[in-house]
């Protein structure tokens, strides 16, 4: 029996995992931290994404649609908490209507559920928004995504499979199958799956691989409505996003527990799971320093994009600002500080992010480079993809 190691256990890493082991692979799972989804997919705003935000024909469009339907229905038939909600993308002011026309034509061409409503219809949805039309999205959902994660390993450990927390890849040996040093002994196995998101450039150089991008993380921080206040948002409401910019701007998220999310804003983090600005590792920005592209991306949204994230995050009053953009009637004392999460961005030397998901292949190898949001919609879309690769390499 083909036996393939998968580092990472995260959603992607569980979920490659299991479609492998549909296929009869045996599958080893290694996980650094002590539990399963630790970083990215633990730290999520729990959205499944409709598809809407992405170009036509990439991979992001096409397993966005698709993921869309097979993670709820995932969800559905193991009991994972599930809610196809919808959701307003909000122009506030006239000025966005176009980028909100060519939002919905996009919507159109990747075949999402979407129309254009009038201020009215939107009020009808959210009764506190604030808008001069909107785009009614209907696939859009929550999701609880380390619940996924948790009858993932629940269907593996029934079918076998060798699932190990506190188990880090410290060395890789590629060649006739791989070779994996994790610290205690050596792992053999015919090929290697690399799904380490924040650490997965690296974990590909360990492999002998030189990736045409790195990872470079920027932290996203979330504040909540308190709960006197969660009345003011019914659902999901977006901002029109910044077509210039892989972030989808500041929303607010009614969860499947009733508590509002806010956020996630994005600042550079000081560490690759920096979640708090305290959190730093001089290896890191070391790394982040040397690579030319950091220095590039700064020229090109330091001033004033990059500064206004950062004043954001040090202060409530202008978070709760760009909140109000989108509801007038939150104000400073109606939000409270709620966690973070770090994505994994990957970044191409000349400074360019990386927009799609970025996946590169050797013998015997397949490295998941690029996958952040809406990966996790994604996660089974993906997977299916990687072991394709994987089991014809």
């Amino acid at each position: 029996m083909k036996r393939i190691v998968v580092v990472g256990g995260g959603i992607l890493g569980l979920a490659v995992a299991w479609e492998l082991t549909g296929r009869g692979v045996a599958v080893t799972v290694l996980e650094k931290e002590d539990r399963w989804a630790a970083h990215q997919t633990g730290h999520n705003s729990n959205v499944v994404h409709a598809g809407l935000y992405y170009a036509p024909g990439s991979a992001k469009a096409r397993m966005s649609v698709a993921g869309n339907r097979s993670i709820v229905d995932f969800a559905r038939a193991h009991g994972v908490g599930v809610e196809v909600c919808g959701k307003l993308v909000v122009a506030t002011g006239e000025g966005e209507l176009p980028a909100l026309g060519v939002l919905a034509q996009r919507a159109e061409a990747n075949g999402v559920p979407a129309k254009l409503i009038s201020r009215e219809e939107a009020l009808d949805y959210e009764p506190e928004v604030s808008c001069v039309r909107a785009l009614r999205v209907e696939s859009t959902g929550i999701i609880d995504f380390p619940g996924v994660c948790r009858a993932l390993v629940r269907l593996l450990t029934e079918a076998g499979a060798d699932l190990r927390l506190n188990t880090p890849a410290l060395g890789i040996r590629a060649g006739r199958g791989v070779e994996i040093a994790t610290g205690s002994e050596v792992l053999r196995a015919d090929a290697l799956v690399n799904c380490a998101g924040l650490h997965a450039d690296r974990i590909a150089e360990l492999a002998g691989i030189t990736p045409r991008a790195r990872i470079v993380p920027f932290r996203g921080e979330y504040y909540q409505l308190r709960p006197d206040r969660r009345h003011l948002v019914r659902g999901l409401i977006y901002p029109v996003p910044d077509a210039s910019l892989p972030f989808l701007g500041v929303h607010l998220t009614r969860m499947l527990d009733g508590s509002v999310h806010a956020g996630p804003n994005a600042v550079l983090a000081l560490r690759r799971e920096g979640y708090r600005w305290r959190d730093i590792s001089p290896a890191d920005l070391v790394a982040v320093a040397r690579f030319p592209g950091t220095w590039r991306l700064a020229r090109r949204y330091a001033f004033p994009t990059g500064l206004d994230e950062v004043l954001r995050s040090l202060s409530r009053r202008r978070f709760a600002a760009s909140l109000a953009r989108l509801v007038p009637a939150i104000g400073p004392g109606d939000i409270v500080r709620h966690g973070s999460g770090v994505r994994a961005q990957a970044l191409f030397a000349d400074g360019s992010l990386v927009s799609d998901f970025l996946i590169e292949t050797a013998p015997g190898q397949v490295h998941v480079l690029n996958a952040p949001s809406p990966a996790a919609t994604c996660a089974l879309e993906i997977a299916k993809h990687v072991s394709d690769l994987v089991t014809t390499s």
